[in-house]
């Protein structure tokens, strides 16, 4: 049904859940499009969760009557049998008060965002009454799911989003084609260390392949069944790295190892849950995946409490290719680890000077975390930027930068691309001969399409737009994370990965080829050459002020300080406590394919948002200083 201009969006979810990035894009879009969108508050939300209760109908009832909404989106992204029984309820509910289908209908339409299962059944059940959106839709696609006319929908998304349908068009007809699947593993040049314990990434690096650079691989993996011993699921997983090994299309194993592992390594796991993940709970079981891993380099997620230990642990056991630091992440703040915020900054950054004395590499695992958590483009880059530094200030020498794409779903491919450019340009001016920068390059974790097809195009298009960051370099990137096309459906086995390596290996070459006979996308235009210019210039007024106001600020200190004040804002961090309250009171939104901050809708001057994180530092101090004065 097309949707008129003067017609009201009305956009829920139950209080149980709590994904909203899918709802504040869609409300994004809408608006962008002219569109009247209301959110459903808190007391809504709670009404929806418990709408068996009389009184919560009527207050759902007064709100839809209330706000003249016109059109539904109800999102409910947990259980599968919840999601069909709340929405069940739910149109129940308007078709007994005579809101939907009836001849006095105020509710025209209403859209389901949730998982594919849930998806496929409600689509049946109603009929392909209620229109479904299960992620992976681009923005077109999700605003013609929804009603729009093409006539509503702004130039500027149609022009922003057409690198975005270019690319894809590129990865639907390398899949159609069915090419990549005659791929061989390349031929490594050998040399003294390879395959051995004292093999390095930078020598895997430096003796690249025979016929010429080409990005190292890695991949993550990590099977569980809760029906299966401990024993009997580290036996698979070493079957897992054997075929790997074997197949020769991966260079760097990343074990997916489980939550205790990182929390209780070591320790009795009996009444414990696993949580997913490979249980390795001993040093002889990580000898022993790193031998049947052999001759792929080997790494891991860092440890939640013990972090130097494990960090050492690991140099002993799997001689770790790279150590990732969350910094802020994993601990309390995120309810993945036991640390408090400040005692996981002190505790991450010790580590990282332990790590300086092994000369291995380390990765900021940053800046993705900040996205999860609803932050602005240029929190992105300046946490990667400032975590890169102060790195470099504890002696590291080899810098790995994550860029995760996609971050979120929504975000058009040329602002990823300038979000992209921006980091890399400024983390590139911190090198010199005693520090480097290694570029390494993922899609993001809710990318892919519940599809298999379908996210087996999108991962070749995700190559093409890597590709395109740096499109005048050979060597660029370096590494390429590859996420695999199964990721939304179910877990990878080393047959997806190594497929999913084919498919990457292979679009590269592709888009390269196509790319020196002038036929992919200009990725110099002038609009991404102008977005990424805004970001940088942003990202180093913002970068300025945190240096000239905090002191050492490349310290636990400066960086709680930072946090705590609002310089790196998440929106949507689920803490409650007064602690965040300023790292919390923001608002963004996604405009122009981008996310920004925003005051009453209008996108924040960045001397706003400075003098505000400049007025929160002495509160800042005041909490770490009273909350943490045995530790300071």
């Amino acid at each position: 049904m097309m949707v008129f201009k003067n017609e009201t969006f009305g956009l829920l979810k139950t209080i149980l859940d709590a994904h909203t990035m899918g709802i504040r894009a869609a409300a994004n879009l809408l608006e962008e499009c002219g569109y009247r969108v209301i959110l459903a508050p808190q007391n809504i939300e709670n009404a929806l969760s418990t709408i068996t209760s009389e009184n919560s109908q009527r207050l759902i009832v007064k709100w839809i009557m209330k706000n003249n909404i016109n059109h539904i989106g109800f999102s409910y992204r947990l259980d599968t049998d919840n999601a069909i029984n709340y929405l069940g309820r739910f149109v129940t509910l308007l078709k007994r008060e005579g809101l939907y289908e009836s001849s006095s209908a105020v509710i025209k339409t209403i859209y389901f965002a949730g998982l594919i299962p849930a998806c496929k059944k409600i689509e049946k059940e109603y009929e392909g009454r209620i229109k479904t959106l299960c992620g992976g839709e681009m923005t077109e696609e999700t605003l013609s799911i929804m009603g729009i006319p093409q006539e509503n929908i702004p130039k500027s998304i149609c022009e922003g989003c057409k690198y975005d349908k270019e690319i894809l068009a590129f990865g639907r007809k390398l899949i159609k084609e069915q090419k990549y699947k005659n791929s061989s593993p390349l031929v490594r040049n050998s040399y003294a260390a390879y395959g051995s314990s004292k093999d390095t990434l930078l020598a895997r690096l430096n003796h690249n392949f025979k016929d010429g650079f080409q990005p190292l691989i890695r991949a993550h993996s990590g099977p569980y069944s809760s029906e299966m011993t401990r024993e009997e699921c580290l036996r698979e997983y070493n079957f897992w790295c054997r075929n790997l090994a074997k197949s020769g299309y991966l260079d760097i194993l990343s074990i997916g190892s489980s939550q205790l592992s990182q929390s209780n390594f070591g320790e009795d796991w009996a009444g414990k849950e696993n949580g997913g993940g490979v249980p390795v709970n001993s040093e002889t079981e990580y000898i022993d995946i790193r031998n049947a891993a052999k001759p792929m380099l080997v790494r891991t997620y860092s440890a939640t409490k013990n972090i130097k230990r494990m960090a050492n642990i690991y140099e002993k056991t799997i001689n770790i290719s790279w150590h990732a630091l969350s910094l802020w992440w994993f601990n309390e703040l995120d309810g993945r680890g036991p640390n408090s915020l400040y005692d996981n900054l002190k505790e991450h950054i010790d580590t990282i000077k332990y790590i300086a004395t092994t000369n291995k590499p380390v990765e900021a695992n940053v800046s993705h975390h900040f996205s999860f958590r609803g932050c602005d483009d240029i929190t992105y880059i300046v946490s990667a930027y400032i975590s890169a530094k102060m790195i470099k200030k504890c002696g590291v020498r080899t810098f790995i930068l994550q860029n995760m794409l996609n971050t979120p779903r929504s975000t058009w491919g040329i602002q990823d691309l300038a979000k992209a450019r921006a980091m890399l340009n400024m983390i590139k001016k911190l090198e010199d001969e005693n520090f480097r920068v290694i570029f390494q390059t993922r899609t993001g974790l809710d990318y892919f399409k519940p599809d298999i097809e379908v996210a087996k195009a999108q991962l070749a298009a995700a190559t093409a737009m890597m590709d395109d960051i740096d499109p005048d370099n050979i060597y660029s990137p370096e590494i390429i994370h590859v996420v695999s096309y199964s990721e939304a459906l179910y877990l990878a086995t080393p047959d997806i990965i190594n497929d999913s390596i084919k498919i990457t290996r292979h679009a590269l070459k592709e888009y390269r080829k196509l790319k020196k006979k002038g036929l992919t996308p200009n990725v110099k235009n002038e609009d991404i050459n102008e977005r990424t210019r805004k970001l940088e210039a942003s990202s180093w007024k913002v970068i300025k002020a945190m240096e000239e106001n905090i002191v050492d600020l490349y310290s636990p200190e400066g960086f709680y300080i930072a946090f705590v004040a609002g310089w790196l804002p998440v929106p949507e961090l689920w803490s409650d406590s007064n602690e965040f309250i300023h790292a919390k009171n923001w608002k963004s939104k996604m405009i122009s394919g981008g996310v920004v901050l925003v005051d009453h809708d209008l996108v924040m001057a960045i001397d706003t948002r400075i003098n505000k994180c400049i007025s929160y530092i002495p509160n800042a101090k005041y909490i770490l200083k009273n909350k943490y004065s045995a530790s300071v």
